[in-house]
């Protein structure tokens, strides 16, 4: 595994833990972290040993926002032309399950990141908001467009327009959130989360993923449908022959994620 300056990346077992790690920045998102992301990901999803990551900050701030500093003085031209954040969307295309746990802060553009990864599991103390138009101006890594799906189009775009934070519970009945788990007990239960994960078959983790995702894209009708052929291509792996024959014997399932 790589060197990094701004994430911290560990593996136990088949679970994968980034940590974001600019402490006295709240671990705001600059352009190096991430690259760093993105490098550590791809690494990772390559890997057959890994079945699930965990992405996480501090207990103070899972990330406080996009790094202000870094893009107060750019123009227009140059955000453009650099398509800033447009790198990003390298991470959402990691096909390996990805967790959110959250704890304290997750404003702009860490609200925008926890929401990229498959659900998030949040701290009791975690606060979630898109403040971008205190700035004068507005989400630019699809707050406007995740949160929508997740939360729908009323609270979406009171949080967006007020700049409104909303705590864990708000976050959790809103359906941005998974669960709630006592803040000292977050990590854990989140590597928890991910090692039951990355205990199932990895083929099979990659179609639920892709299924779900399909959601967002396809009317009921075409979503449906794909399930279906992606349910039937499951057929061809080894690991549906393994879990079916350990349901029939009545043991634990053996998958080699093939």
């Amino acid at each position: 595994m790589s060197s990094y300056e701004n994430i911290l990346v560990e593996t136990r077992g088949r679970v994968a833990i980034i940590t974001l790690n600019r402490p006295k920045a709240l671990n705001a998102l600059n352009d190096l972290t991430m690259r760093e992301v993105v490098a550590a990901t791809a690494e990772l999803d390559a890997n057959p040993e890994i079945g699930c990551f965990v992405l996480t900050g501090s207990e103070k701030a899972f990330a406080a926002g996009a790094d202000i500093k870094e893009m107060s003085e750019k123009s227009a031209t140059q955000m453009y032309t650099l398509d800033w954040f447009a790198g990003w969307d390298q991470f959402t295309s990691r096909r390996t399950p990805v967790i959110a746990a959250v704890n304290g802060y997750a404003l702009g553009g860490g609200c925008e990141l926890a929401m990229m990864c498959d659900f998030i599991l949040a701290g009791d103390k975690a606060k979630f908001g898109q403040p971008e138009i205190n700035l004068g101006i507005i989400p630019g890594m699809g707050g406007s467009q995740r949160l929508t799906r997740a939360v729908g189009k009323a609270k979406a775009m009171e949080m967006c327009l007020t700049g409104r934070m909303i705590d864990a519970e708000e976050a959790e009945r809103s359906g941005l959130v998974a669960r709630i788990v006592p803040a000292a007990e977050l990590l854990d239960e989140a590597i928890s989360t991910a090692e039951l994960i990355a205990s199932k078959s990895k083929v099979a983790a990659t179609m639920v993923k892709e299924v779900v995702n399909a959601a967002y894209e396809t009317n009921l009708q075409q979503g449906v449908l794909y399930e279906r052929r992606v349910f039937h291509s499951a057929f061809a792996s080894e690991d549906q022959k393994e879990g079916m024959a350990a349901f029939v014997e009545k043991r634990e399932p053996n998958f080699q994620h093939r």
